[in-house]
């Protein structure tokens, strides 16, 4: 009896104390006013700090990151507010250099570890360009931080309207993009944030980054057809007498050989959704999650191709984008995503050096579009693919899968030698299949035809390798 009454008596001692830990621990919420009070606490640890709702103008700068959250172990609750950022800052050739190396200008980077930032609606206005074209509105380049329902929308971009027919950067090229998770990131996590690009950049982007979740986050742009930037009768592209800065095919978009913007094509005004890079400065980008996302009218929609690690797709649905949906690479799984091939291919694995990717994918309504009869191109080795859809009225019979192809997004090295082997398909779908040379070993079920490519279009797949 005794040693059970000690027992019970140790259990609740040890209760009341870790009770009494966790009240010690809680952190006293600290309500600020004004930007100036918000900025006081941001190289602090172990703070919880609410800043009031309203309207803040950040107009001026000290260091070309204008806002930067140092601090460790702490929350920032900026529901209800909204910064307004003027794109004038990003042109301040005065503004103290950061001494990372990297001359990015933006508008918040979160460096402390273990931050969360919540609820902050924050945008850019007016229209002058940066002095370059690394600009962008977050740099998260902390680990353990995480955005969550943090909205943004981008302007300030230059030449606006043209997208990516003058070019990625350099030049006269200005871009404004939305969020960057850089090295030495890790374990960051990107929740219900919302992008809205209304400028030439990308909408979510990593470089270097560990670990990274991205999680019920939106994004949008804005496509435009050539036909009415040729209705132009002022403007850059007026000026330049409607020749972009190269010919053939451009990041989605085909004009002449000569750099003619040609009419019935169509281009996004921004570049990708949610995008990984290989690696920065040698440092490689592994492991990203993306779940239950959406995109709708960028350039690519999920890009993962890129990063060679093998990324996770889960749940996302792209629509209306004009290069691929989902650029997919090496030992990249997606499960139970969609997308329309409206204005470009549903999905792409375009690399000959990419192995073993997983794809289910359905196909959305692809009714009437333009300028794309690509439904899905299949390239490398060790693939197993699923492609199905809710509705055969969705898919036009102009439309194919195709293996072993240079057409579309993707073939970066021209004298790579072709090929999609070892390939197994399940086409749940009425397109067909088409096998151009270099396909070998390829399982296939298919409600789709599934034939060999004639030699004409063979001889059409070879030329396209110098188009690009």
């Amino acid at each position: 009896m005794i040693k059970q009454t000690l027992i019970v008596l140790s259990v609740l001692l040890l209760f009341f104390s870790c009770r009494a830990q966790s009240t010690d621990n809680k952190k006293t919420i600290i309500e600020v006013n004004t930007l100036s009070e918000f900025k006081s606490y941001l190289d602090r640890d172990n703070v919880n700090v609410k800043l009031k709702e309203g309207n803040y103008q950040i107009d001026s700068a000290e260091k070309i990151r204008f806002i930067e959250i140092t601090g460790n172990d702490s929350y920032f609750d900026m529901r209800g507010a909204r910064f307004m950022v003027d794109t004038k800052l990003f042109s301040r050739p005065d503004l103290i250099k950061s001494d990372d190396g990297n001359s990015m200008y933006c508008a918040i980077e979160i460096s402390g570890k273990n931050v969360t930032l919540e609820g902050l609606y924050i945008e850019t206005y007016g229209d002058t360009p940066g002095r370059q074209s690394k600009n962008k509105i977050f740099n998260l380049v902390g680990e353990n931080v995480t955005l969550k329902d943090v909205e943004v929308r981008t302007t300030g971009s230059s030449p606006w309207g043209y997208g990516y027919l003058y070019g990625l950067g350099g030049n006269d090229v200005r871009k404004m993009n939305g969020i960057r998770i850089g090295y030495p990131a890790k374990n960051v996590k990107l929740l219900g944030c919302k992008v809205h690009m209304r400028a030439m950049g990308h909408a979510i982007f990593l470089q270097g980054a560990e670990n990274t979740l991205i999680e019920n986050c939106q994004v949008d742009g804005l496509l435009r057809t050539t036909d009415a930037m040729l209705a132009e009768t002022s403007g850059y592209g007026f000026d330049k007498k409607f020749y972009a800065g190269k010919g053939n095919y451009i990041e989605g978009t085909i004009v002449a050989e000569d750099g003619k913007i040609l009419p019935g094509e169509i281009i996004s005004l921004s570049e990708d959704g949610i995008r990984m890079y290989p690696e920065y400065n040698g440092h490689k980008t592994l492991n990203t999650t993306v779940k239950g996302c959406t995109v709708t009218q960028m350039r690519r929609g999920i890009c993962t191709g890129l990063s060679t690690s093998g990324d996770k797709v889960i749940d996302c649905v792209v629509r209306d984008c004009v290069a691929t949906g989902y650029n997919v690479g090496n030992e990249d799984v997606l499960i139970n995503c969609s997308a329309d091939a409206k204005y470009g291919e549903a999905f792409c694995i375009p690399y000959t050096n990419a192995k073993n990717a997983r794809v289910e994918m359905t196909i959305l309504d692809s009714r009437n579009g333009m300028a794309n009869d690509l439904l899905a191109k299949i390239n490398g080795t060790g693939h197993t693919v699923v492609i199905k859809t809710d509705n055969s009225e969705y898919i036009p019979d102009t439309m194919a899968i195709k293996l072993s192809v240079w057409e579309g997004y993707g073939n970066f090295n021209e004298n790579a030698k072709m090929h999609a082997t070892d390939i197994t398909l399940d086409n749940q779908t009425s397109a067909e299949v088409i096998k151009f040379k270099g396909t070998g070993h390829l399982k296939v079920k298919s409600i789709g035809n599934v034939r060999e490519a004639t030699n004409s279009e063979n001889v059409v797949n070879e030329g396209n390798r110098t188009k690009r």
